[in-house]
């Protein structure tokens, strides 16, 4: 008996059409929809294998997103690092979503069989997972071609994709588009907020809270972190050097700080202001001060490691000094009417800039308050007391011992992005970049 190919439920794909279109208007996220599509095309008879999707994403780390569907495995998420090498130049420019950029092309099919040589290197994993035909596909989001989705449907049935079953993929494909088109937007927004405003920032001005006035005043772990000589760095070394000195400066040292319940609010020039919002009771202000307290030991941790790599190649290291404070500051949105910032403010924040200040007298690379000390614990130095400038009352100021600062375990290990790119991502990149045909 002839081999049929199965029925794909028109009544079904009317349903997942309807659902994209409801998940679109709520908002969905990336990874619903492809999950929902997805699982809803297999439900509806397509009888797919596997499915893949990349969205180029604008994000100073990860040039593209993708998603990719394995029948019985369910969604595979990975985001694709920026920085990609060289030697993966060949492997992508020999895939077929760049076969689809070259020739300016919306679609690409071709049947798999495991008795002919692969045109492309991904087919010879898809023949030995069991497919036997492969639809690629392309999806602009705007005019110019800087964002958009590239994805694939493969099939493990016998006879392939029907004409019919295309046909179904092919009107899903564009409903699938512009619902994912809207995620890709919102999340394109918040990341912009969020790496340019700080996470809560972001998430404040995204809920609506965008009325100049608008804030609170939150209790807070204050660290204030700066490079040292940075003005005569520049003057001798000009403006590339410097600017690339500094970014390896603040990847190093002020990474830590923004994780395990800190935030990055601002860089101010050479240096930058993180918080640890906290609660006015003792537990809460310990928890707060222990988590800056472990960031400071990896930022000291890294700062060695970049100092002895710039030591190696003949480079100038880079001298710091941090300072750690615990009090109340108004977090709030302030600036013109139609031109507005979050930003930190208080006396508590002139005082952990002065405290950072005064490193550099006492030739210390950290200087603490007595409240960041208590509620940090550990062993300290007293330096001394100090009236701060612009303050009425003096300041205890502590530094660290050598063995307070020492790592323990792993917290301190490196975390350097990884050099090597996917082919994925390498093809998002070339997406982004490739000129449009009219």
């Amino acid at each position: 008996m002839a081999l049929q190919s199965p029925d794909v439920s028109d009544t079904l794909i009317d349903e997942l059409v309807s659902w994209l279109r409801r998940a679109a208007l709520k908002g969905a996220d990336l990874e619903t929809l492809c999950t929902g599509t997805f699982e809803r095309l297999s439900a509806a008879g397509m009888p797919l294998l596997r499915a893949h999707v990349g969205f180029s994403m604008l994000h100073p780390l990860y040039d593209a997103l993708s998603f990719t569907w394995t029948r019985g495995k369910g969604v595979e998420v990975v985001g694709h690092q920026r920085g990609g090498s060289e030697n993966t130049m060949g492997r992508y420019e020999a895939s077929p979503f760049y076969f689809l950029l070259k020739n300016g092309l919306g679609h690409l099919r071709r049947r798999l069989d495991a008795k002919s040589a692969p045109e492309f290197p991904v087919f010879e994993e898809l023949v030995a997972a069991g497919g036997t035909d492969y639809l690629a596909f392309l999806e602009t989001f705007d005019g110019d071609g800087t964002r958009g989705m590239m994805g694939s449907w493969t099939t493990d049935q016998p006879l392939g994709f029907s004409e019919q079953m295309i046909r179904t993929l092919v009107r899903v494909e564009s409903n699938f588009a512009v619902a994912t088109k809207m995620a890709v937007l919102d999340k394109l927004a918040d990341n912009m907020l969020s790496t340019y405003l700080g996470g809560d920032a972001g998430r404040r001005v995204l809920s609506g809270q965008t009325k100049r006035g608008d804030g609170e005043t939150i209790r807070a772990v204050l660290v204030m972190g700066d490079m040292r000589n940075s003005t005569s760095y520049a003057e001798d070394h000009g403006r590339q050097v410097y600017i690339e000195t500094l970014n390896e400066f603040f990847d190093a040292i002020a990474a830590p700080f923004n994780r395990n319940g800190g935030e990055i609010l601002s860089f101010i020039g050479d240096g930058f202001l993180a918080i640890y919002p906290c609660d006015r009771h003792m537990e809460a202000s310990e928890v707060a001060a222990g988590a800056a307290f472990t960031a400071v030991r990896e930022a000291v941790a890294r700062m060695d490691r970049l100092n002895t790599r710039r030591s190696n190649e003949g480079l100038s290291t880079i001298g710091y000094g941090i300072g750690l404070h615990v009090g109340n500051v108004m977090f709030g949105n302030v600036g013109l009417k139609n031109r507005l910032t979050f930003s930190t403010f208080g006396s508590a924040v002139n005082e952990v800039q002065r405290l950072e200040t005064l490193t550099k007298a006492y030739r210390k690379t950290i200087i603490a308050s007595d409240e960041f000390a208590q509620y940090a614990g550990g062993d300290w130095e007293v330096l001394g007391t100090e009236a701060l400038r612009g303050t009425q009352h003096k300041v205890t100021l502590h530094t660290p011992s050598m063995a307070a600062l020492a790592c323990s375990g792993n917290e301190c290990d490196a975390d350097d992005l990884p050099a090597v790119s996917s082919d994925a991502e390498n093809v998002m990149r070339l997406y982004r970049t490739q000129p449009r045909r009219a």
